[in-house]
């Protein structure tokens, strides 16, 4: 699969995910574009996020570990760049709107799950065959991200 489905920017709609859910850090999304590093096409992502009124980010660059581009290791840029995780899209949408994403657990992060979505109105549509699929998959305990 083409990684250009992932570029652009996807909003985190559920998430058991400390970071989102304690609720200091809002309207939480990942914008990915597609880039070569060191000869590997991959993602540069940024995780943008408001907190107190502020727009904050977290850079990092996301290499695929299979040759169907759902699963990565991701690395932090600057002084996050010791830090590394691995995640994947265990679902993503026929029409790609979209995603049921899993990582694992780190020195700094719980294992965990988020559902992210190209337009925050897609979780409103989507519902129903989201929460579908969240229960087919066995996920459970993931809270609503307010947008």
């Amino acid at each position: 699969m083409n990684l250009s489905y992932l570029a652009g920017v996807w909003y985190i709609v559920l998430s058991n995910f400390p970071m989102w859910t304690k609720g200091d850090k809002i309207k939480p999304n990942f914008n990915y574009n597609i880039e070569t590093k060191n000869g590997i096409r991959g993602l540069s992502d940024e995780v943008k996020f408001l907190k107190n009124g502020k727009t904050k980010s977290i850079k990092g660059w996301d290499r695929p570990t299979d040759q169907e581009n759902t699963k990565f290791i991701w690395r932090g840029s600057g002084l996050l760049s010791i830090a590394k995780s691995q995640w994947e899209i265990l679902y993503r949408s026929e029409d790609f709107s979209w995603m049921v994403i899993h990582f694992e657990k780190t020195l700094f992060t719980p294992e965990g799950y988020d559902v992210v979505c190209k337009d925050p109105k897609d979780f409103l549509r989507n519902k129903d065959q989201i929460f579908k699929k969240l229960t087919e998959l066995k996920i459970t305990g993931l809270q609503e991200i307010p947008q």
